[in-house]
Formats: structure tokens, sequence, C-alpha cells
């Protein structure tokens, strides 16, 4: 069992504005948020859902992450995602929860497992957390998480809705 989950602003920002940010920390016994992604959700505007939220999360450990792997630096990615998948090189047993391609493409090249907003939903459905990937799919979209309708089937699909 992966204990650790290293967390991109996209997918945080999603949760915490869903009021799903509680189910990272029941799915996994740490949740590391890298400073360059506290500081992404931070910036948001003043009255931003997530912004007021997670200096609040007690649970959540912001990181600052010095190193930089070259294969991250090659991909270009925003200052989040190359310190999540920095992180990630640096830290065992954890797994990196990213919703951009691009850092989904550099985390398996550096053979980083990785899952996106809709495979923690899942893993939260198989763990009682939620009781549906459905209306759950329905609530993060409402907060802007941009899927497929080929995506959400998938989602769905996985969960056995």
């Amino acid at each position: 069992m992966v204990k650790k989950i290293i967390v991109d602003s996209s997918p945080l920002i999603i949760l915490l504005k869903s009021d799903l940010e509680h189910i990272l920390s029941e799915l996994f016994e740490e949740v590391l948020v890298p400073d360059a992604v506290w500081q992404e959700v931070l910036a948001g505007r003043k009255y931003d859902t997530a912004r007021k939220k997670l200096p609040l999360l007690i649970t959540f450990k912001q990181i600052l992450v010095e190193n930089s792997d070259e294969t991250v630096k090659s991909y270009n990615l925003g200052d989040g995602e190359s310190a999540v998948l920095n992180l990630a090189r640096a830290s065992s047993d954890s797994v990196v929860m990213l919703d951009d391609f691009a850092a989904g493409k550099c985390a398996k090249v550096l053979k980083i497992p990785f899952l996106g907003t809709g495979g923690a939903l899942i893993l939260a459905k198989q763990k009682g957390l939620i009781g549906s990937v459905s209306e759950t799919l329905t609530r993060v979209q409402k907060e802007r998480l941009w899927l497929s309708d080929e995506i959400i089937e998938l989602i769905k699909q996985k969960a056995g809705e």
C-alpha cells in the first residue's frame, strides 16, 4: 500500500472547492504539497474557497523541493507539476496526483506512479468514502474539472457504475 500522495495544484483545488479534500487524508497516511503548489493555491482570488481552506488543513504537509531532475526540466512543466515530480523522485513509497497530460507523460517516463482526480474518486468509492463516483464527478465538474465523455465513462466503468 502506498503511504504518501504528492498533490499538484489542479486536483488539489478541485478537491478543496468540492469539499472532498478529506479523501486524501483517509486514503493515504501522508498528504504532501510541494511549496510551489501551495503558493499556486494561495495565489487564487481573495475569497477563493481553495485559498481559504488550504492553510487550515493540518494533515497536509507543505514541503520545500530544492532538487531538480533533468528529465523533469526537459518537459517544460509548470512550477507545481515540476515540484510534484521532483519530490516524487526523492521520496519512496509515494504516488503523485496530477491532472496535467504532459506531467502524466513525464511521470510515466520516470516510472512514477500517478493518478488523476478520477482515479482518486475510484479509490474513495472502493474504500467507502463516497457513495457514487457519478454523483461526485458531477460535483467536481461544477468546480471546473473538465473531462471528456470517454474519460467520464471509463471512470464510471472502473468504479462499477
